[in-house]
């Protein structure tokens, strides 16, 4: 039921967080490295991984994949309620994940560490999600309130 503005934020969300997968989140040094999902990878083709990152990856397929649930799950308000804020904690855990990996790779490779716009989008995953929690809450209350007046 994409016609509910909550299924709007939550799909927006989804779409933000998947990109993750095919975007850079971060370059290490002079554009020696690049931190994507997967771990810490130089910028040569066909080279080995420095740095592995499994638990990123396991974050960024849970939160999207939460999302996705969740979009159609809409004749479920209240456990639509409680899965958009696992989806917040998932989001808010892979973007402390991204600042760790990102400041622990830096440190160990002795490289600057320049993040860039991909960093944000599991910020603005967290705004959506948190506005469609609050929509859903109201939906919640509205039918709540048709069944007092019958």
């Amino acid at each position: 039921m994409i016609q509910r503005i909550q299924s709007v934020f939550l799909l927006v969300a989804v779409v933000l967080t998947g990109s993750l997968f095919f975007l850079d989140l971060a370059t290490l040094g002079a554009d020696q490295y690049k931190l994507i999902y997967r771990g810490i990878y130089p910028m040569a083709e066909n080279s080995e991984v420095a740095i592995p990152t499994i638990a990123l990856a396991i974050l960024v397929a849970t939160a999207t994949l939460v999302g996705l649930v969740t979009i159609f799950l809409f004749k479920k308000r209240m456990i639509q309620i409680r899965l958009c804020g696992l989806n917040l904690g998932l989001l808010l855990g892979t973007t402390v994940m991204i600042f760790f990996l990102g400041h622990q790779g830096g440190k160990e490779l002795a490289a600057e560490v320049s993040y860039h716009i991909p960093m944000v989008f599991p910020l603005i995953s967290m705004v959506l999600t948190f506005l469609a929690m609050r929509a859903i809450g109201k939906d919640e209350a509205m039918v709540k309130s048709m069944n007092r007046i019958r």
